[in-house]
């Protein structure tokens, strides 16, 4: 069973939207942050499976989550 942390990532969704980046040459994908005004990514946490984008969108109550590739 995974421990889970509290997070320290704060979310703003005035300032920042939710985005997975996927590698098109490794598939590894990572949860973050984007920022609206100058694109740094912020990342939070390693995708491997379906259920923890359904995690990752729970902690930061987001409903709808893009992917970049």
């Amino acid at each position: 069973m995974k421990k889970h942390n509290k997070s320290t990532i704060v979310f703003d969704p005035d300032t920042q939207y939710a985005v997975i980046r996927s590698s098109i040459c490794t598939g590894e994908k990572v949860a973050g942050f984007k920022n609206k005004s100058d694109g740094h990514f912020t990342d939070v946490m390693l995708i491997t499976s379906p259920a923890d984008v359904e995690h990752f969108k729970a902690i930061y109550g987001i409903e709808e989550i893009k992917t970049e590739y």
